[in-house]
């Protein structure tokens, strides 16, 4: 095991760089894939909602798939997945559509599985691992997002994603010496905590926490720069904006973790309470703000801390609220797949606000009880000692 230690330290991280990156930087460059492929721009509206799909629909598959392969083990398998299917999506629009498909159902099963790899490996480290990969995750789609124009402008879109392939197949190559020590969960027990979980009022409470936190980024992430511009803003400024609203995650997914897990459950409830509550009153701001873009920053930057603790305080309360590393991964595949599946419908929804009234108001009004709805779904968690 401590010969291993050093491999599952940088295996961890390396899922951390794989989790977002091989489709958050796609969009980026959609213009130039569409060209390539003699296809519309709207024909590939679609790849940024595959993920979200495959995250909802994959998610419960990830412990009885490791109660059958190990955990370990289905690691490797889901990383030499991803890594075929980021790199069979340069042949034409067919093989982009399936290659999404792989790679989002690779992450989801990533997604429900690495709390239990932290929690497996390093029980009394939770936070400090937590931190690194949700950290890294950030920073890699960050990344991820501001190279990819240029460049695709200096060689190709097809080159670009070999790129985000040969990250995938080096993440593979750190994770290998990993597979030796390979841990298995108990099928039958998973069978019947999964049955028992969607019986579980916390469980439950979780699961709609997961897709209220999620409509809220995926609305805001998509839309803000709409919004931006059709307030009187400038293209250029709008896109800026995202990118503070993005670039905030960073900090939060590097303080959060360490915070949370030095508190006890109120003083955990609090403090995302008043989280929280910086959404309400960005989203409050933005019926009033005028075009400025000092201010419009400020409303950025509130939105952005806001959301960017919320996704880590979401994957270390599944360890924080589960028993063993087992229950860690059935709360978090059976709550991320909900989640996502409510969080694939949001935005889309929600886009057609201005089209049908008008008015951003119908979205930021429907955002703003969602949120209200979320912090109480915080405050019933915390209210539980051990949820599974």
């Amino acid at each position: 095991m401590k010969k291993q230690a050093p491999f599952m330290v940088i295996g961890i991280m390396m899922l951390g760089v794989v989790m977002r990156v091989p489709f958050t930087a796609v969009p980026a460059v959609l213009p130039d894939i569409a060209a390539g492929l003699g296809v519309s721009v709207s024909d590939l509206g679609i790849l940024t909602s595959i993920p979200l799909l495959m995250f909802a629909f994959c998610s419960t598959l990830a412990p009885r798939l490791a109660a059958k392969f190990g955990l370990e083990q289905l690691i490797a398998i889901v990383l030499l997945t991803m890594a075929a299917g980021s790199f069979i999506r340069i042949f034409n629009l067919p093989s982009l559509y399936l290659g999404t498909m792989l790679v989002g159902a690779s992450i989801a099963i990533i997604n429900v599985l690495l709390p239990s790899l932290v929690a497996v490996h390093f029980p009394h480290k939770i936070g400090l691992y937590s931190t690194f990969y949700i950290t890294l995750m950030g920073c890699a789609a960050t990344l991820g997002a501001m190279v990819a124009v240029p460049i695709v402008a200096a060689s190709s879109w097809q080159f670009f994603i070999l790129l985000l392939s040969g990250a995938v197949v080096l993440a593979l190559a750190f994770w290998l010496p990993n597979v030796r020590n390979n841990h298995r969960f108990d099928q039958a027990r998973g069978e019947r905590a999964t049955s028992s979980l969607w019986k579980n009022k916390g469980a439950l409470i979780f699961l709609l926490f997961g897709g209220l936190q999620s409509t809220i980024f995926y609305t805001e992430m998509t839309w803000l720069p709409t919004i931006s511009q059709t307030i009187g803003l400038g293209k250029a400024e709008a896109g800026f904006l995202l990118g503070v609203f993005s670039m905030t995650s960073i900090p939060m997914s590097m303080i959060i973790p360490a915070l949370l897990t030095r508190m006890k459950k109120e003083q955990r409830a609090w403090m995302m309470l008043g989280l929280s509550s910086l959404t309400v009153v960005g989203l409050l701001l933005m019926l009033i703000a005028p075009a400025n873009f000092l201010l419009w920053m400020l409303i950025h930057f509130m939105l952005g801390v806001s959301t960017g603790a919320l996704f880590p305080y979401m994957m270390l309360s599944f360890t924080l609220k589960t028993s063993n590393s087992q229950a860690t991964a059935e709360l978090s595949g059976m709550v991320q797949a909900g989640g996502y599946l409510i969080a694939s419908v949001g935005p889309f929804l929600l886009g057609y606000s201005y089209p049908m009234f008008g008015s951003w108001l119908p979205l930021i009004s429907v955002l703003l009880l969602t949120c209200v709805m979320m912090m109480w779904t915080i405050w019933m968690i915390e209210k539980e000692e051990i949820i599974h």
